[in-house]
């Protein structure tokens, strides 16, 4: 696999007669939605297939895995616009299978609501899906934001595991200390808690939880480990998975990197896996900053493997992007999220080129617009290629259990072709598709 990074006075032409491959290749698997009007610092990405196969008249999807003794579950993943394809079009070229050099686990985060099309072109190259549903209230009620059963039933058919998500967040990622401390600190509501989340759980089909553990940190870990053991130990009986995601809440402070030492030993021998990620939401209060830093994750990363298994644990890929106007005032500025796609239309429209930051591995750009005369300056922060690619990386670096992708709601070609370009995708329950 290769990224290139678009030049002045490229062309989607120019750079499919450069690698020699077909121009629609690219424009297919990077999901480019302005093909023909290319950013300057925009990321392609070029992949390499190791088999393809050129459809001919007659051919269907089975007769095609049957041929070359793969599962259509592998068929779907290497051609994601088969999910909502009835039939094959003569002289299409199918991607068979891709060098690839291990496999890895992936979690998808995703609300209910997700279209079908988007869930159906994910699930193939998904371990988990962790379904942000539930959420707790002050009176210790648990309440679902909307119906779950078809994607509990729809993601069990292609072979990924439904976990429940719980927070004590808002639907806007707001935290209410409160709830967590009724948790942690009172053991009579921990135990009707875990009934209902159990009871939940055997109702509706989900095959485990992922909780989010909010203001986890050093005077509070040893209450949270409390809780986890005692949940631990109910999933357990049950059968059930446990995964916990965690906001690491990794930063710069005084130029020296800073985060929590929580004992992430104690907690990885309670769960399945700890899922480390800065959950990011529709408004950002925080200074301009990267959405991602390989070089803050990497430092964290370093310190968690010395003395935690590897294989539990999964690093964050977070699909957005952030604009904030500038210049930023603390506790009144606010940055307003968009998609991956939608950052790179906003500096075509801008008209200006993306760059890049070395040491977080993140592009972002520039731009003013007019108010009343006056110039208001803006910055965009998001990911692309080579900032997934360093993620990447660093789970082949340290070995470990794979990602979890915030979140799968608007589907990005980009990532899942370089996902599944590079690594089998692990699969812990059988699926249903064939």
């Amino acid at each position: 696999m290769d990224i290139y990074v678009v030049q002045p006075g490229d062309t989607i032409y120019s750079i499919a007669d450069q690698y020699d491959i077909p121009f629609t290749k690219l424009v297919q698997e990077n999901g480019l939605i302005n093909p023909f009007d290319l950013v300057t610092g925009q990321t392609i990405v070029i992949t390499y297939p190791a088999q393809t196969h050129v459809v001919q008249e007659g051919d269907t999807l089975t007769s095609i895995i049957d041929e070359y003794g793969i599962t259509l579950m592998q068929l779907l993943r290497n051609n994601a616009f088969l999910a909502d394809r009835t039939f094959l079009y003569p002289g299409e070229t199918l991607i068979i299978r891709y060098n690839t050099s291990g496999s890895i686990s992936t979690n998808g985060y995703a609300y209910p609501y997700i279209s079908q099309d988007t869930l159906k072109k994910t699930l193939p190259s998904l371990t988990y899906l962790s379904i942000f549903n539930y959420r707790l209230t002050e009176e210790g009620e648990i309440i679902a934001y909307g119906e779950d059963a078809e994607i509990i039933e729809l993601s069990k058919y292609y072979g990924v595991v439904p976990l429940l998500m719980i927070s004590t967040l808002t639907p806007t990622g707001e935290l209410i200390p409160e709830i967590i401390y009724e948790i942690l600190l009172n053991e009579e509501f921990q135990d009707q808690l875990l009934n209902n989340i159990i009871d939940i759980l055997k109702s509706t089909g989900y095959m485990g939880m992922n909780v989010l553990f909010s203001n986890l940190n050093q005077t509070t870990q040893d209450l949270y480990i409390n809780f986890l053991a005692k949940t631990s130990a109910r999933f357990n009986t049950e059968g059930l998975f446990l995964f916990i995601t965690i906001n690491p809440n990794i930063e710069y402070v005084d130029n020296e990197i800073s985060y929590e030492e929580i004992n992430y030993s104690g907690i990885s021998q309670m769960v399945n896996g700890i899922m480390f990620l800065q959950y990011e939401w529709g408004i950002n209060y925080d200074p301009p900053a990267p959405v991602s830093s390989i070089a803050l994750l990497r430092n964290f990363i370093n310190y968690v493997v010395a003395t935690t298994p590897s294989d539990k644990l999964f690093v964050g890929k977070p699909l957005i992007g952030y604009d904030w106007e500038l210049p930023y005032i603390p506790n009144r500025s606010t940055a307003h999220a968009i998609t991956l796609d939608s950052a790179i239309a906003l500096a075509r429209d801008v008209g200006v080129a993306i760059q890049f930051d070395e040491t977080s591995q993140t592009p972002f750009f520039r731009y003013n617009v007019s108010f009343v005369g006056a110039p208001i300056e803006h910055i965009v922060w998001f990911i692309d290629a080579r900032s997934i690619n360093a993620l990447d990386d660093l789970i082949d670096e340290y070995d470990l259990a794979g990602s979890g992708v915030w979140n799968i709601m608007i589907y990005y070609q980009q990532l899942w072709t370089m996902i599944n370009s590079s690594y089998e995708i692990t699969k812990v329950i059988p699926d249903s598709i064939g």
